[in-house]
Protein backbone atom coordinates (compact mmCIF):
# COMPACT_ATOMS: atom_id res chain seq x y z
CA UNK A 1 0.00 0.00 0.00
CA UNK A 2 1.75 3.15 -0.85
CA UNK A 3 1.32 6.44 0.33
CA UNK A 4 -0.65 8.32 -1.82
CA UNK A 5 -3.22 5.36 -2.03
CA UNK A 6 -3.13 5.64 1.51
CA UNK A 7 -3.89 9.09 1.51
CA UNK A 8 -7.01 8.73 -1.23
CA UNK A 9 -8.74 6.66 0.78
CA UNK A 10 -8.14 9.06 4.31
CA UNK A 11 -9.89 11.54 1.79
CA UNK A 12 -12.45 8.89 0.77
CA UNK A 13 -13.52 7.96 4.49
CA UNK A 14 -13.38 12.06 5.87
CA UNK A 15 -15.82 12.98 2.73
CA UNK A 16 -17.99 9.22 3.66
CA UNK A 17 -18.47 10.44 7.21
CA UNK A 18 -19.40 14.00 6.52
CA UNK A 19 -22.28 12.54 3.89
CA UNK A 20 -23.39 9.59 5.58
CA UNK A 21 -23.53 11.17 9.42
CA UNK A 22 -22.89 7.30 10.47
CA UNK A 23 -23.40 6.04 14.29
CA UNK A 24 -21.19 5.57 16.23
CA UNK A 25 -22.61 4.41 20.11
CA UNK A 26 -19.93 4.24 22.90
CA UNK A 27 -19.72 3.36 26.44
CA UNK A 28 -16.75 5.58 27.50
CA UNK A 29 -14.94 7.20 29.99
CA UNK A 30 -17.35 9.35 32.32
CA UNK A 31 -14.29 11.80 32.98
CA UNK A 32 -14.44 12.65 29.23
CA UNK A 33 -17.77 11.46 27.84
CA UNK A 34 -18.42 15.20 26.89
CA UNK A 35 -15.29 15.94 24.78
CA UNK A 36 -16.06 12.36 23.36
CA UNK A 37 -19.51 12.97 21.96
CA UNK A 38 -18.65 16.50 20.61
CA UNK A 39 -15.31 15.56 18.58
CA UNK A 40 -17.65 12.85 16.91
CA UNK A 41 -19.97 15.17 15.76
CA UNK A 42 -17.32 17.87 15.13
CA UNK A 43 -15.79 15.22 12.02
CA UNK A 44 -19.38 14.52 11.05
CA UNK A 45 -20.80 11.32 13.09
CA UNK A 46 -23.40 10.88 15.34
CA UNK A 47 -22.73 10.13 19.25
CA UNK A 48 -24.57 8.07 21.62
CA UNK A 49 -23.63 6.82 25.56
CA UNK A 50 -24.99 4.15 27.12
CA UNK A 51 -24.26 2.20 30.12
CA UNK A 52 -26.60 -0.55 30.69
CA UNK A 53 -26.29 -3.93 29.28
CA UNK A 54 -29.82 -3.95 26.91
CA UNK A 55 -29.08 -0.63 25.45
CA UNK A 56 -24.92 -1.64 24.90
CA UNK A 57 -26.38 -4.45 23.13
CA UNK A 58 -29.18 -2.84 21.02
CA UNK A 59 -26.37 0.19 19.90
CA UNK A 60 -23.83 -2.48 18.77
CA UNK A 61 -26.40 -4.00 16.34
CA UNK A 62 -27.89 -1.03 15.35
CA UNK A 63 -24.60 1.36 14.83
CA UNK A 64 -22.50 1.57 12.13
CA UNK A 65 -19.42 1.18 14.74
CA UNK A 66 -18.76 1.10 18.65
CA UNK A 67 -16.43 2.53 21.14
CA UNK A 68 -15.83 1.18 24.34
CA UNK A 69 -13.40 2.89 26.61
CA UNK A 70 -12.47 1.29 30.04
CA UNK A 71 -11.70 4.26 31.57
CA UNK A 72 -13.97 4.40 34.66
CA UNK A 73 -15.66 1.53 35.17
CA UNK A 74 -19.22 0.77 37.23
CA UNK A 75 -20.11 -2.68 38.72
CA UNK A 76 -23.09 -2.45 35.42
CA UNK A 77 -20.00 -2.20 33.35
CA UNK A 78 -18.93 -6.24 33.72
CA UNK A 79 -22.54 -7.16 31.86
CA UNK A 80 -22.73 -4.35 30.08
CA UNK A 81 -18.68 -4.26 28.02
CA UNK A 82 -18.95 -8.11 27.27
CA UNK A 83 -22.36 -7.83 26.23
CA UNK A 84 -21.66 -5.52 23.50
CA UNK A 85 -18.68 -6.95 22.22
CA UNK A 86 -20.19 -10.44 21.77
CA UNK A 87 -22.71 -8.64 19.81
CA UNK A 88 -20.19 -6.50 17.85
CA UNK A 89 -18.52 -9.56 17.25
CA UNK A 90 -21.70 -11.93 16.05
CA UNK A 91 -22.70 -9.03 13.53
CA UNK A 92 -19.49 -8.23 12.31
CA UNK A 93 -19.27 -4.97 12.87
CA UNK A 94 -16.13 -2.79 13.60
CA UNK A 95 -15.43 -1.37 17.30
CA UNK A 96 -12.98 0.60 18.72
CA UNK A 97 -11.39 -0.60 22.24
CA UNK A 98 -9.18 1.84 24.46
CA UNK A 99 -7.63 -0.27 27.24
CA UNK A 100 -7.28 2.88 29.79
CA UNK A 101 -4.95 1.99 32.90
CA UNK A 102 -4.83 -2.10 31.92
CA UNK A 103 -3.79 -3.61 34.72
CA UNK A 104 -5.26 -1.60 37.34
CA UNK A 105 -8.10 -3.93 38.99
CA UNK A 106 -9.68 -7.44 38.84
CA UNK A 107 -12.50 -6.36 36.58
CA UNK A 108 -10.44 -4.28 34.21
CA UNK A 109 -7.82 -6.83 34.16
CA UNK A 110 -10.97 -9.45 33.67
CA UNK A 111 -12.89 -7.59 31.16
CA UNK A 112 -10.00 -6.65 29.19
CA UNK A 113 -8.78 -10.47 28.57
CA UNK A 114 -12.04 -10.92 27.85
CA UNK A 115 -12.05 -8.60 24.78
CA UNK A 116 -9.24 -10.87 22.87
CA UNK A 117 -11.93 -13.48 21.72
CA UNK A 118 -13.90 -10.26 20.33
CA UNK A 119 -10.98 -8.98 18.17
CA UNK A 120 -11.99 -5.43 18.19
CA UNK A 121 -11.40 -3.91 14.55
CA UNK A 122 -9.16 -0.92 15.78
CA UNK A 123 -7.35 -0.72 19.46
CA UNK A 124 -6.24 3.21 20.49
CA UNK A 125 -3.48 3.70 23.99
CA UNK A 126 -0.87 4.49 24.91
CA UNK A 127 2.63 2.74 24.70
CA UNK A 128 2.38 1.29 27.87
CA UNK A 129 -1.01 0.33 27.16
CA UNK A 130 -0.22 -1.19 23.83
CA UNK A 131 2.09 -3.36 25.72
CA UNK A 132 0.30 -4.16 28.40
CA UNK A 133 -2.75 -5.37 26.69
CA UNK A 134 -0.22 -7.52 24.15
CA UNK A 135 1.49 -8.93 27.36
CA UNK A 136 -2.26 -10.00 28.94
CA UNK A 137 -3.51 -11.54 25.95
CA UNK A 138 0.26 -13.40 25.51
CA UNK A 139 1.44 -11.88 22.40
CA UNK A 140 5.03 -10.93 20.85
CA UNK A 141 6.07 -7.34 22.18
CA UNK A 142 5.46 -7.51 25.77
CA UNK A 143 8.79 -8.35 27.21
CA UNK A 144 9.66 -6.73 30.72
CA UNK A 145 6.56 -5.69 30.80
CA UNK A 146 5.04 -1.85 30.56
CA UNK A 147 5.05 1.02 33.38
CA UNK A 148 1.26 2.25 33.40
CA UNK A 149 1.39 5.20 35.76
CA UNK A 150 -2.73 5.44 35.85
CA UNK A 151 -3.64 7.17 32.40
CA UNK A 152 -0.35 7.85 31.91
CA UNK A 153 2.62 6.64 29.72
CA UNK A 154 5.71 5.68 30.69
CA UNK A 155 7.04 4.23 28.11
CA UNK A 156 7.76 5.37 24.31
CA UNK A 157 5.84 5.15 21.32
CA UNK A 158 9.04 3.13 19.32
CA UNK A 159 9.00 0.55 22.55
CA UNK A 160 5.46 -0.11 21.40
CA UNK A 161 5.94 -1.04 17.95
CA UNK A 162 6.27 -4.91 18.50
CA UNK A 163 3.30 -5.19 20.41
CA UNK A 164 1.00 -3.14 18.35
CA UNK A 165 1.82 -4.94 14.68
CA UNK A 166 1.71 -8.21 17.02
CA UNK A 167 -2.16 -6.89 18.60
CA UNK A 168 -3.08 -5.68 14.56
CA UNK A 169 -2.16 -9.26 13.40
CA UNK A 170 -3.99 -11.26 16.03
CA UNK A 171 -7.20 -8.65 15.28
CA UNK A 172 -6.72 -8.31 12.24
CA UNK A 173 -7.60 -5.10 12.46
CA UNK A 174 -5.43 -2.00 13.29
CA UNK A 175 -3.71 -0.27 16.27
CA UNK A 176 -2.66 3.47 17.06
CA UNK A 177 -0.50 4.30 19.82
CA UNK A 178 -0.38 7.86 20.50
CA UNK A 179 2.42 10.45 22.01
CA UNK A 180 4.72 12.55 20.55
CA UNK A 181 4.94 11.09 17.26
CA UNK A 182 1.62 8.70 16.89
CA UNK A 183 2.04 5.45 15.44
CA UNK A 184 -0.73 3.20 13.23
CA UNK A 185 -0.44 -0.32 12.08
CA UNK A 186 -2.26 -3.10 10.56
CA UNK A 187 0.21 -5.42 11.14
CA UNK A 188 2.09 -5.16 7.54
CA UNK A 189 2.13 -1.68 7.67
CA UNK A 190 3.34 0.81 9.95
CA UNK A 191 2.25 4.73 9.39
CA UNK A 192 3.84 7.84 11.98
CA UNK A 193 1.80 10.82 11.68
CA UNK A 194 3.10 14.17 12.73
CA UNK A 195 1.66 17.05 14.65
CA UNK A 196 -0.67 17.87 17.67
CA UNK A 197 -0.20 20.21 20.72
CA UNK A 198 1.25 20.19 23.82
CA UNK A 199 -1.70 21.29 25.13
CA UNK A 200 -3.81 17.69 24.63
CA UNK A 201 -1.86 16.76 27.74
CA UNK A 202 -2.85 19.54 29.47
CA UNK A 203 -7.03 18.91 28.44
CA UNK A 204 -8.78 15.02 30.16
CA UNK A 205 -10.13 13.36 26.89
CA UNK A 206 -7.84 13.60 24.09
CA UNK A 207 -6.79 10.25 23.90
CA UNK A 208 -10.36 9.02 24.87
CA UNK A 209 -11.87 11.44 21.65
CA UNK A 210 -9.76 10.16 19.53
CA UNK A 211 -10.96 6.82 20.19
CA UNK A 212 -14.44 7.94 19.74
CA UNK A 213 -13.81 9.79 16.25
CA UNK A 214 -11.81 6.53 15.39
CA UNK A 215 -15.18 4.88 15.52
CA UNK A 216 -16.51 6.87 13.98
CA UNK A 217 -14.21 6.40 10.56
CA UNK A 218 -14.40 2.52 11.19
CA UNK A 219 -17.82 2.98 10.37
CA UNK A 220 -16.80 4.23 7.02
CA UNK A 221 -13.58 2.55 6.16
CA UNK A 222 -11.36 -0.30 7.07
CA UNK A 223 -9.90 -0.57 10.42
CA UNK A 224 -6.11 0.97 9.21
CA UNK A 225 -7.60 3.83 6.90
CA UNK A 226 -10.15 4.55 9.77
CA UNK A 227 -7.37 4.65 12.98
CA UNK A 228 -5.07 6.40 10.50
CA UNK A 229 -7.63 9.31 9.59
CA UNK A 230 -8.90 9.55 13.08
CA UNK A 231 -4.92 10.11 13.84
CA UNK A 232 -4.08 12.84 11.06
CA UNK A 233 -7.06 14.76 11.94
CA UNK A 234 -6.34 15.12 15.71
CA UNK A 235 -2.72 15.89 14.72
CA UNK A 236 -4.06 18.53 12.20
CA UNK A 237 -6.55 20.03 14.51
CA UNK A 238 -4.33 20.10 17.79
CA UNK A 239 -1.73 22.07 15.53
CA UNK A 240 -4.15 24.47 13.84
CA UNK A 241 -5.73 25.16 17.71
CA UNK A 242 -2.43 25.38 19.21
CA UNK A 243 -1.52 28.49 17.22
CA UNK A 244 -4.63 30.40 18.39
CA UNK A 245 -4.52 29.12 21.70
CA UNK A 246 -3.25 30.86 24.99
CA UNK A 247 -4.00 28.18 27.31
CA UNK A 248 -5.77 24.70 27.40
CA UNK A 249 -9.36 26.10 28.20
CA UNK A 250 -9.26 27.93 24.72
CA UNK A 251 -7.38 25.27 22.95
CA UNK A 252 -10.17 22.99 23.88
CA UNK A 253 -12.70 25.40 21.72
CA UNK A 254 -10.41 25.46 18.99
CA UNK A 255 -9.53 22.13 18.71
CA UNK A 256 -13.15 21.35 18.18
CA UNK A 257 -13.71 24.27 15.84
CA UNK A 258 -10.49 22.73 14.07
CA UNK A 259 -11.60 19.25 13.78
CA UNK A 260 -14.78 20.46 12.49
CA UNK A 261 -13.16 22.55 9.76
CA UNK A 262 -10.92 20.34 8.26
CA UNK A 263 -11.53 18.85 4.95
CA UNK A 264 -10.55 15.76 3.65
CA UNK A 265 -7.55 17.26 1.71
CA UNK A 266 -6.49 18.79 4.49
CA UNK A 267 -6.38 15.95 7.04
CA UNK A 268 -4.97 13.28 3.92
CA UNK A 269 -2.47 16.20 3.94
CA UNK A 270 -1.06 15.73 7.56
CA UNK A 271 2.63 15.01 7.20
CA UNK A 272 2.98 11.01 7.35
CA UNK A 273 5.53 8.39 6.76
CA UNK A 274 5.10 4.62 5.80
CA UNK A 275 7.45 1.56 6.46
CA UNK A 276 6.63 -2.30 6.33
CA UNK A 277 6.18 -4.06 9.61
Amino acid sequence: MSKVDIQKQIMQAVDAVKKTNPMAGSVTNTVTINLVANAQLAVGGSAAMVYLPDEGEFLAKAGGAFYINVGTLFPIYEQTLPCAAKALHDAGKPWVLDPVAVGIGSLRTELLKRFKEYKPGIIRGNASEVIALAGLWGLDGSAGGSHVRGVDSTDTVAAARTAATALARWTGGAVAVSGTTDLVTDGSVVAFSHGGSHFMGKITGAGCSLGGVAAVYAAAAPPFIAALTATAAYNLAGSRAENKADGPGSFQVEFLNELYKATAADIAGNPLEIEEA
